[in-house]
């Protein structure tokens, strides 16, 4: 059991202003996507472009995660999130407009989503700095119970919310949540310097130093490749539309699906956050990884709504279990002076594989049914994630 609790956490003033201002835009979000995938698929009707609408908001991370990603070391890092958090409202609010075309909303979504690379990756790299010691940990499993929450908040109540509103109302309210973000960023998080560097390089060297310093390290493409198996386990969210239309459900229930693997989240948080040690969720990270895919594969079974939601519950508790130690073990081993370019370059290729996971499970979806291309995830998620736990093994005896 961990010695620091929540409470030691939360009383670090800058680390609650970063919290708040994320809750705060992750509700937003939530709130969009649902909108998004519910607009989507009553102007179409089609699980390609309801899937290939939702991946929008994760793929082209790739663009901004990988290759902006290193402004974070190079520039003041708490600048760096509020001039993201400003042009991201900025971007959202031409979103709001009614009447947008479906082709113009998908590019500003993209370039929304590119905004998202190095706002990221400069607050994973200035976490580390602020929480110290074991309360890093700590505030990673705080992190995910309160993002998840927020996830289980916007999805949950975003069906409810779009029913009573208009989807441009609930995507003007994700643009204020950006500007209040920035806003706690600016009056709660102390400036500091950008990472000094006796010479700095230029801006692609950058950029494929922290590739290469992930990929030359074992056990860091490991801990990569365990996050990347998101990509699979992102499906029941991007189905959720036409798996709900196949049950018979309404707008409301699509929220509640998406809402379920965040509730089994913050589960997960509390009781790997507060009750296992983190030596035994070093151990367990590969194993963590198989188990979280095999609840996806009972829906080839074509669960009812209440078994639905119980197993992604069940996969999203067990997918946080490998996600915040993970985290924490690769920030951790990656030197200061490349931690935002390495940060960038994890959680761009995270969002990008849920991207190009939740494309994949449209098309899929056209040729099998939603339920059964949830299943089939799961299967190819487990089966990936045997590879990664014995490299896992290996790295772990090693040692850095």
């Amino acid at each position: 059991m961990t010695k620091v609790g929540f409470g030691a956490v939360l009383a670090v003033a800058e680390f609650r202003a970063m919290w708040s201002a994320e809750l705060l835009s992750i509700c937003g979000d939530q709130l969009a996507r649902v909108a998004l995938a519910v607009l989507v698929f009553q102007r179409t009707g089609s699980a390609a472009l309801t899937g290939l609408t939702y991946a929008l908001t994760y793929g082209p991370s790739l663009l901004g995660g990988v290759l902006l990603a290193g402004v974070g070391d190079r520039r003041p890092r708490r600048d760096v999130m509020v001039a993201a958090d400003l042009a991201r409202a900025a971007l959202v609010a031409v979103i709001a407009i009614p009447g947008v075309p479906l082709w113009v909303l998908c590019a500003l979504v993209a370039v929304l989503t590119a905004l998202g690379g190095p706002f990221k990756a400069a607050q994973q790299a200035l976490l580390p700095m602020v929480l110290e010691g074991e309360r890093y940990l700590v505030g990673m499993a705080l992190r995910n119970v309160t993002i998840q929450g927020a996830q289980l908040a916007g999805f949950a109540g975003g069906g409810a919310l779009i029913a009573a509103l208009t989807p441009s109302t609930a995507l003007a309210l994700d643009a204020v949540t950006f500007l209040l973000s920035a806003l706690l960023l600016v009056t709660g998080v102390r400036r500091r310097a950008a990472v000094a560097q006796a010479v700095r390089p230029a801006w692609l060297s950058a950029t494929g130093a922290g590739i290469r310093l992930i990929w030359r390290d074992p056990a860091l493409r490991t801990l990569v490749a365990l996050n990347w198996l998101a990509g699979c386990y992102i499906v029941p969210e991007a189905l959720a539309a036409p798996y709900a239309a196949g049950i018979g459900a309404g707008a409301t229930l699509v929220g509640l699906l998406m809402a379920a693997d965040p509730a089994g989240s913050v589960v997960g948080g509390v009781v790997f956050g507060k009750w296992v040690p983190e030596h035994v969720q070093v151990r367990l990270l590969g194993w963590l990884g198989i188990a979280a895919g095999l609840p996806l594969v009972l829906f080839a079974f074509r669960p009812g709504l209440v078994l639905s939601v119980l197993l992604l519950a069940t996969s999203g508790l067990l997918a946080t279990g490998y996600n915040i130690q993970g985290t924490v073990s690769f920030m951790r081993r990656v030197p200061d002076e490349h931690r935002a370019q390495c940060a960038g370059v994890n959680s761009a290729g995270l969002i990008t594989v849920q991207g190009l996971g939740a494309a994949a499970a449209g098309a899929l979806a056209e040729v099998l049914s939603p339920a059964h291309t949830i299943a089939v995830a799961g299967a190819a998620g487990a089966a990936v994630a045997v590879p990664i736990a014995r490299a896992w093994r290996r790295a772990g005896l090693e040692g850095p």
